[in-house]
């Protein structure tokens, strides 16, 4: 009995250090929390919500004041039983994130958008908020189903060349949620619009 008291022990410190062990690994990364798509009276718009842990090696090259570049991306095609799928629309926008040793402060731009944040928290927030461009409603035909995807990686290409060469060798650079796809149909979007509208009389 006793020794299978041991065992028992032993067996639940074990699983408890693999346990230790494989979060770290687990968190680091960029992953998708969330996607969805929305029509406006301008348009369609796709949206993801995604997760980013950046590991100790990113974080101590942002602090050392060098400048990573995050690229979101987001495409919608339409399958053709007759020929290759359709690409209705295909998007990338370039996210800036660095830090002010002066200031203390972390800074994002995009596009012509500036915000400076406190922590590093605060900025990654931002960046994990991803929206398309407008899609033109007469893109899409009512009828059927389109597929939508989206993505969030690291642009290794814009890192300094020393540390090109790390992110080309190791994992450590390697942040990619890889493409997340999903099915959207504009008829029920679009009840669903003209629903919310005729509520609102």
């Amino acid at each position: 009995m006793h020794c299978y008291i041991k065992l028992l022990k032993l067996i639940s410190y074990v699983l408890l250090l693999l346990g230790l062990l494989a979060v770290p690994a687990y968190a680091d990364g960029v992953s998708v929390n969330r996607t969805d798509a929305k029509l406006t009276e301008e348009g369609y718009q796709l949206k993801a919500d995604f997760s980013i842990n950046l590991n100790f090696t990113v974080q101590q090259a942002l602090s050392h004041g060098v400048p990573i570049y995050f690229i979101g991306e987001f495409s919608l095609t339409r399958s053709r039983w007759y020929w290759f799928d359709e690409q209705i629309t295909k998007s990338e926008q370039i996210t800036k994130l660095y830090y002010n040793v002066l200031t203390r402060q972390y800074r994002i731009s995009r596009g012509s958008l500036f915000q400076s944040f406190a922590s590093l928290e605060d900025a990654l927030a931002v960046i994990q908020r991803q929206y398309s461009p407008l899609i033109q409603p007469e893109l899409l035909a009512n009828e059927g189903s389109y597929l939508a995807g989206a993505r969030l990686r690291l642009d290794i290409d814009q890192l300094p060349k020393l540390l090109q060469v790390n992110a080309f060798t190791g994992k450590d650079w390697d942040l990619d949620s890889d493409w997340y796809r999903w099915v959207i149909h504009p008829a029920e979007m679009a009840q669903r619009q003209q629903e919310i509208r005729e509520g609102g009389r």
